[in-house]
């Protein structure tokens, strides 16, 4: 493996660690509706889980309004009793084939809670932005050991391993930071 390859495939890793903290961080409510808050809730279907996404259309009706659009009118009671029982603490209103999924106003104690688990999410961001400049060091490091390449070929790997790592954990920041105002935001 060549220096460049180090650098391109710890490249392509950090920017897949940018992409699981925005999906992570896009599950985190905020008071506004949004149709990815419900992704990872489980419907049973003929007797095995399968997400919400395949049973019916999520669409968003105003800023504090979801609605879920059952495809199959015998299983409206069956989404609507899955939202109400997830984690979300929501309060889903069944309407015929469609169930009406109305975001409660988040209470100020609720927002400081919410922006401990963004601080969270973006902390563990970074410990895997660090752990993918160990492993692309220890590379390079091993690339020196069997003298494939120089001292000074690998000074200057660790040198732009670093320079990567610090513009990923600066995204992280700004996310996070862009995450907590959001929160925050009544």
């Amino acid at each position: 493996m060549s220096l460049s390859e180090i650098k391109q495939s710890t490249d392509t890793r950090m920017q897949k660690t940018i992409e699981a903290l925005k999906l992570n961080l896009s599950k985190i409510r905020t008071g506004r509706a949004n149709a990815g808050l419900l992704d990872h809730i489980q419907v049973e279907y003929y007797g095995s889980p399968v997400p919400i996404a395949q049973v019916a259309n999520i669409s968003v009706l105003d800023a504090r309004t979801l609605n879920v659009q059952v495809w199959e009118k015998n299983l409206a009671s069956t989404v609507e009793k899955a939202i109400r029982d997830s984690d979300l603490g929501l309060n889903p209103i069944a309407m015929g084939e469609s169930i009406r999924v109305p975001m409660p106003a988040l209470t100020e104690e609720r927002r400081r809670d919410l922006t401990k688990v963004v601080r969270v999410e973006g902390e563990d961001a970074k410990v895997a932005i660090r752990n993918l400049r160990r492993d692309a060091n220890d590379t390079a490091k091993r690339l020196l050991k069997d003298k494939e390449i120089s001292e000074d070929d690998d000074r200057r790997s660790q040198d732009e391993v670093q320079k990567l790592t610090d513009k990923y954990v600066a995204e992280i920041d700004k996310l996070v930071a862009q995450k907590e105002a959001e929160v925050m935001t009544v």
